[in-house]
């Protein structure tokens, strides 16, 4: 797929008033500027910086030019008492999130060297270079009444971890958002009959994220299977064994089956320009449609393994939330949870069909089963867990009155005996407990899919639903 560039705006506030009567402030503010760039700038986003604005003329100028610029986020960088009004044009044009930046330039005036300058108006020009609070709650106001979504950064400009932490998950939300606005969703097959809870509107997926949803024939898929040549086919086994560990009980032929649908799938994804896929079918009265689903596993593994998630039982909500986990570098395995450890005061989550083999605690394992539960044939199946430590679990949630919505809840996946039953199984330790996790994310009516990635990004998936107008509910 095309790659999304993110584009952060930034500019500066000042008053053009102050520039002749305090010599050198302007240039100190500029400085300001320079150094909140120098954060901003990473390989994967380009800085769109457009200086100190101190007049409503250039306001103007500027709101046009972020326009022109399709920045996807704007930091605003209170450098000094500004006039709302050099500030409201801009964001107004623009029409893209706005974060303030209230960065002080040092952990405290020097006030004992302040007031022995002596000279009032350089006193004045001294204090106006730390006055970054003082014009906030003017631009707070005139953003409210205008109706503008606005969220703020308080802290230092040098040696303030919490405030650049805060500024980088800004920006990695922006990132993601992107991503999901120009994300390509494949829907192969249909729904499982009778889960009614992973029904979902997809044009209120398409309205709330972007993106495009691509339906998707199972017939293809099938027909691509015919073209991979026996090369093709050895070549996905060895690569099969580089990234698995393959159980000796593995017989070649599933092996074989399982690598022809694979490099198959690799076609269908690149023809589409797939982002992410839902899938199921059942397959049944056609040889080719249940061959190409029950050897499907190992092929949506690898894929998602690449950052082309695939969720199975046509669960679309899963998909997006294994989507967004993803582009956050959290992985974002398909999962459900199933029993409880009471002993442990752990929950049992995993899943049968794919998984995320990037986010494994060791190698994942490839078992053949000779019944899928509840699905049409028999093959190679997926072990794993996901890796030890910290995990995030999210789930999109399709509310009652039509809207989308995040929950999301931060644990542990902690070491311990699981099922060895060719699924993805973990254990989850929650600082609630399980007894409380349970009943409180229930509470909130989502299907019974998530996605667990790696790391506590619960902050960032706010700051997500933030800018995309998405309710974010956190369990813990």
């Amino acid at each position: 797929m095309k790659k999304h560039i993110t584009r952060v705006g930034l500019f500066g506030i000042g008053l053009d008033t102050y520039w002749p009567q305090f010599p050198g402030l302007k240039e100190r503010l500029e400085g300001y500027i320079g150094v909140v760039e120098g954060r901003l700038v990473r390989p994967d986003i380009e800085v769109v910086n457009l200086g100190l604005i101190d007049t409503p003329e250039k306001a103007f100028d500027a709101g046009h030019a972020f326009r022109r610029a399709d920045v996807d986020l704007i930091f605003l960088h209170v450098t000094t008492y500004a006039l709302s009004s050099t500030v409201l044009p801009v964001v107004q044009r623009a029409k893209v999130p706005v974060v303030i930046l209230n960065l002080s330039p040092e952990a405290a005036i020097d006030y004992a060297n302040f007031n022995r300058m002596g000279d009032r108006a350089k006193m004045t020009g001294e204090w106006l270079a730390h006055c970054q609070a003082c014009p906030v709650p003017e631009i707070a106001n005139v953003f409210q009444r205008s109706r503008i979504s606005f969220h703020q950064i308080t802290g230092r400009l040098h040696d303030d971890p919490e405030c650049w932490n805060e500024v980088d998950a800004w920006i990695d939300a922006a990132r993601v958002a992107g991503v999901m606005f120009h994300n390509r969703l494949g829907l192969m097959g249909h729904y499982y009959n009778g889960m009614l809870d992973i029904a979902s509107d997809t044009t209120l997926q398409c309205a709330t994220f972007g993106g495009h949803i691509e339906i998707i024939e199972v017939e293809e898929l099938a027909s691509l299977r015919h073209e991979v040549t026996d090369d093709e086919i050895t070549a996905r086994i060895a690569h099969f064994r580089g990234q698995f560990d393959v159980q000796d009980d593995c017989p070649e032929e599933e092996l074989a089956r399982a690598a022809r649908t694979s490099v198959a799938l690799d076609r269908l994804v690149e023809i589409h320009q797939l982002g992410s896929m839902a899938y199921y079918h059942m397959g049944t009265g056609s040889v080719d449609n249940e061959e190409t689903i029950s050897s499907i596993i190992l092929g949506n593994s690898l894929l998602t393994a690449r950052g082309i998630p695939v969720a199975g039982e046509y669960e679309v909500k899963n998909a997006q939330a294994m989507k967004i986990m993803d582009s956050f570098g959290a992985g974002g395995s398909f999962s459900e949870y199933y029993a409880m450890d009471w002993n442990d005061d752990v929950v049992l989550m995993g899943h049968d069909g794919p998984g995320h083999i990037a986010i494994a605690q060791g190698r994942t394992k490839v078992r053949p089963l000779g019944v899928y539960h509840g699905k049409v044939g028999r093959g190679l199946s997926v072990e794993m867990s996901v890796r030890h430590g910290a995990v995030t679990l999210l789930s999109v949630v399709e509310t009652g009155d039509g809207r989308l919505k995040f929950l999301v809840a931060e644990g542990e996946s902690v070491p311990g005996p699981i099922l060895e039953i060719g699924n993805t199984n973990s254990r989850y330790r929650f600082s609630i407990g399980a007894r409380r996790f349970v009943n409180d994310w229930n509470a909130q009516g989502p299907a019974h899919h998530c996605a667990i990635g790696v790391g506590h990004i619960a902050h960032k998936i706010e700051k997500l639903g933030k800018l995309s107008g998405i309710e974010t509910v956190r369990v813990c």
